[in-house]
């Protein structure tokens, strides 16, 4: 299937799970942000366990590197087989797999998407980069082929974004990686300070969990236990963020 089917296929799976009719302006703002993932459903095909996608414009790329801009970073499942199954489920193993995840305290089968969004006050966060990667894969990954583009920038994570090396990164690039303190070993309560530390990090986190609980609440993306093949998982991934960034527009248009 090349790029213009995975674009057609797309348009028709917005057009029918949200009973539109796009034309005019809509309908130019979807195709434009449908070709950008498109792109990256192409770039799936070298085979690699990890695909990563700028969905930014770049003029605000550039912006991003001549001002300071705070970013929130976060991942959540989509789970082809969920726990009984998962170790006998097959499918997309080209990038699926086994893994757990913290959050929800689920072990299952399938992949693990990567957000990166823009902080914005009053507001959702404004995706800017997208990454799809094995279950099992840890954060770190993604966050080694997005850093390149955060010069100048404030990160926002949790624990699983914790980098031996933030000093250096902070030094090279400018870039702050802000997660919750770690306890150590044996250490039953945080200090004062790292514990105010640590609630802060995640009160500015917690709007890119609403992010992922309304893209979940508007297109089931976390549950993909239907798909049967790689190319299936792709549109459901990649379909269903589509959908969910129309509809996103559609609100802040209509507002």
């Amino acid at each position: 299937m090349n790029w213009q089917e995975r674009l057609i296929t797309i348009y028709l799976y917005v057009s029918k799970h949200y009973q539109l009719c796009l034309c005019g302006s809509a309908f130019t703002r979807l195709i434009s942000q449908i070709t950008q993932l498109c792109d990256v459903c192409a770039a799936l095909e070298s085979g690699g366990r990890c695909v990563c996608a700028l969905i930014g414009t770049d003029s605000a790329r550039t912006r991003g590197q001549e001002f300071r801009q705070v970013w929130l970073i976060d991942s959540f499942p989509v789970a082809l087989a969920k726990p009984g199954r998962r170790f006998e489920a097959c499918v997309a193993k080209a990038l699926a797999d086994s893994g757990y995840c913290s959050t929800k305290k689920l072990y299952y089968y399938g992949v693990r998407v990567h957000v990166i969004g823009r902080r914005q006050s009053g507001s959702l966060p404004i995706p800017g980069y997208i990454g799809v990667t094995g279950a099992s894969a840890h954060e770190g990954k993604i966050f080694d082929q997005i850093r390149p583009y955060l010069h100048n920038n404030e990160l926002y994570g949790d624990k699983a974004y914790q980098r031996p090396d933030a000093e250096a990164v902070r030094q090279a690039q400018n870039l702050a990686v802000l997660i919750p303190v770690k306890k150590q070993q044996r250490q039953r309560y945080l200090e004062p300070l790292d514990q105010w530390l640590s609630t802060a990090v995640s009160r500015v986190r917690q709007p890119i969990e609403a992010l992922f609980a309304w893209i979940e609440a508007k297109t089931g993306i976390e549950c993909a236990s239907k798909v049967r093949s790689y190319n299936g998982l792709m549109v459901h991934v990649f379909g269903k963020l589509a959908a969910a960034l129309f509809f996103w527009n559609f609100l802040q248009i209509s507002s």
